[in-house]
This record gives C-alpha cells, sequence and structure tokens, in this order.
C-alpha cells in the first residue's frame, strides 16, 4: 500500500505508477526456443540469429563443453541419450517456473544427443532480459534444474588405449 503525502487517500498501487500501468504485465511472455538434436551445436549462427530487444540491456550466453576426463579417467567423449518427449515437457516446466521467477525476455536452449566428442560443445544457452544479475541467475537456475528434473543421460565413451605404433 502507498500512502502518498499531503493526502489522505491511500491506493494500492505502487507509488508514482498509473493505473493504466499498474495492470499492464510485469513483462511480455518470454520467447522460447529449445532444441534437442544430434547435430553439432553452431554457435556463430546461434549469436548471429539472436533477435534484437530494445529492452535488452543483459545477454548471458553459456556453453557447456565435454570435458576430456570422467571421473578422472580419460575419455573421448559423452553419449548423451534421452526420453525426447519427457525431456521437452520437463524443460518446458522449467521455463514455466523461471519465466514466474525472473523477467526473461528469452531463452533460447540448444541441447546434443549422441556422441559428442571431448572438446565440443553439448549445451548452449542464451538468456536475455532487463540486468545482469537476473540473466546470471536465471541461467544458473535453469542449468541447475535441467540436470536434476530433464531426462538426459551422459555414459563416458572411454578413450582406448594408445598402441605402440
Amino acid at each position: 500500500m502507498c500512502s502518498n503525502r499531503g493526502t489522505k487517500s491511500r491506493s494500492f498501487l505502487p507509488c508514482k505508477v498509473d493505473k493504466a500501468q499498474a495492470i499492464q504485465p510485469v513483462h511480455p511472455r518470454m520467447k522460447r526456443h529449445l532444441t534437442i538434436m544430434h547435430d553439432p551445436i553452431d554457435e556463430r549462427a546461434l549469436i548471429g540469429g539472436r533477435e534484437p530487444s530494445l529492452g535488452a540491456g543483459a545477454v548471458i550466453q553459456f556453453l557447456g563443453v565435454v570435458r576430456g576426463n570422467e571421473d578422472g579417467q580419460a575419455i573421448s567423449g559423452l553419449e548423451y541419450e534421452t526420453f525426447q518427449q519427457m525431456a521437452e515437457h520437463q524443460f518446458h516446466l522449467l521455463f514455466d517456473e523461471m519465466e514466474k521467477r525472473w523477467p526473461v525476455q528469452s531463452v533460447r536452449l540448444i541441447h546434443r544427443i549422441g556422441n559428442v566428442k571431448a572438446g565440443e560443445p553439448s549445451l548452449w544457452v542464451e538468456l536475455v532480459t532487463s540486468h545482469r544479475e537476473e540473466a546470471f541467475a536465471a541461467c544458473q537456475w535453469l542449468i541447475d534444474g535441467m540436470k536434476r528434473v530433464v531426462p538426459i543421460w551422459k555414459k563416458p565413451v572411454r578413450s582406448g588405449p594408445i598402441q605402440a605404433g
């Protein structure tokens, strides 16, 4: 509730906001793009394909890359498997919740499945928000949630023994 100095009227609206603005949503519906695919992630094309937004003060892009070791063992890559329909469903539930928590203007998420070699990206995420703080927080939350609830499993592909030639 806001009490305007010098008046006896009280308003349930925030101070300095007129009624027409107060009934507008805080942010329009978040744009969403989700792709789960076997093809390599083309980061340049994804960056070039971003739609500009005059309200964007922060664009966070995260690239998850397969390391060359898993549990202290050398690997040549990871084999990703998924239950596609359930993965898409879980991602959209995460997007719904993220939209409630932060004023994200858009999210684009690409996750690879199949064999991904060490050094190659398996995940690309882009979030567009008005401010960096909410962009970083939302991105961290989204990736943590993905690892917790989205049915995408990874299996290390062990490097074969090196043979002397």
